[in-house]
């Protein structure tokens, strides 16, 4: 752990279920003194930062699995021999195809729910094991209702947040936990013989290779209000990044809600801008199933559109 507040969980869970499990990092810092700086040099208990994480990451290759938790233990860094410390993305995939093809029992119409700025990797994934895929707006809040119901097997968000049902088909919890995806990772490890990361490389091999990024571009408060309210109508756009514009989105299409600003797909890419709740920019996120050439080229486009629109 990363210093935070579940230091002293770990050793009670292994000593109950009987796990090989080290806790590499008891301290508890109030300055958080022992982290390593993250890329902008400042302390951050990022644990989907590589150098947040290189502590960790400095010995992937002692331990079977590994994993993290930011401060307050609600978001997961999993880290592997493999390929060392992962992208939330790609291992929120893993958990989906995972949990839907090695434990029995799931209702047939149990759902798999993202945030729509999440990799659309996992929409491939849910296609490819035959489960129905719902896409929310930013925010945990929204699914939890189908937490509740049962109706949402698994949920995450592209910032390593997730959740997912008991066994036995009942809530666990209804925001995110940091602790049982690291669990899960031990289990993938043990159960299949091949650590998350392996596993990840397996999918891209079948479903293709995703490029991912988030980028700031510069609006004032005005153009910012704007881009909240945007509608399909104001996308004016027919292509981004040479593929036909299959869909202008400013409603999720898993609930109806609005997203407060804007996500345009195509065949191999998309990307969403939001405004940031804190700075006078607004986020593009991105991804493309090409190149990450491809990927530049969508996000120089999406913000050619979403100014276009402005």
């Amino acid at each position: 752990p990363l210093g935070g507040s579940n230091v002293g969980y770990w050793e009670p869970i292994a000593n109950h279920y009987g796990l090989n499990l080290t806790l590499v990092n008891r301290s508890v810092d109030p300055t958080f003194g022992f982290m390593t700086l993250d890329w902008d040099g400042k302390i951050r208990m990022d644990c989907s930062s590589r150098y947040a994480m290189a502590s960790l990451v400095n010995i992937k290759d002692d331990y079977d699995i590994a994993f993290g938790n930011d401060t307050d233990s609600d978001r997961h860094g999993i880290v592997t021999p493999s390929v060392g410390l992962m992208n939330p993305n790609h291992y929120l995939a893993v958990c989906i195809w995972y949990l839907f093809t090695n434990r029995s029992g799931w209702a047939p119409n149990t759902r798999i729910g993202k945030t729509l700025v999440s990799s659309s990797m996992i929409d491939r994934v849910a296609k490819e094991i035959g489960r129905e895929l719902s896409e929310v707006p930013v925010g945990f809040k929204w699914f939890v209702s189908g937490l509740m119901d049962g109706s949402f097997g698994f949920v995450g968000e592209e910032s390593a947040g997730a959740t997912f049902l008991r066994k036995d088909g009942t809530v666990w919890t209804t925001d995110k936990d940091g602790i049982i995806p690291g669990l899960l990772a031990a289990e993938i490890t043990a159960k299949t013989g091949k650590d998350p990361g392996a596993h990840y490389q397996d999918l891209t091999a079948r479903l293709g290779t995703p490029y991912y990024n988030r980028v700031d571009s510069p609006a004032n408060p005005e153009q910012k209000a704007r881009l909240s309210k945007l509608s399909p109508e104001d996308v004016k756009a027919a292509t981004l990044a040479g593929d036909p514009i299959t869909d202008k989105l400013t409603k999720a299409p898993g609930n109806g809600a609005a997203i407060g600003g804007l996500k345009v797909t195509t065949e191999n890419g998309w990307f969403a801008a939001r405004p940031s709740g804190t700075e006078n920019v607004y986020k593009i996120y991105a991804e493309s199933f090409k190149s990450e050439e491809h990927l530049d080229q969508i996000i120089n486009e999406a913000s050619q559109i979403v100014n276009e629109a402005l």
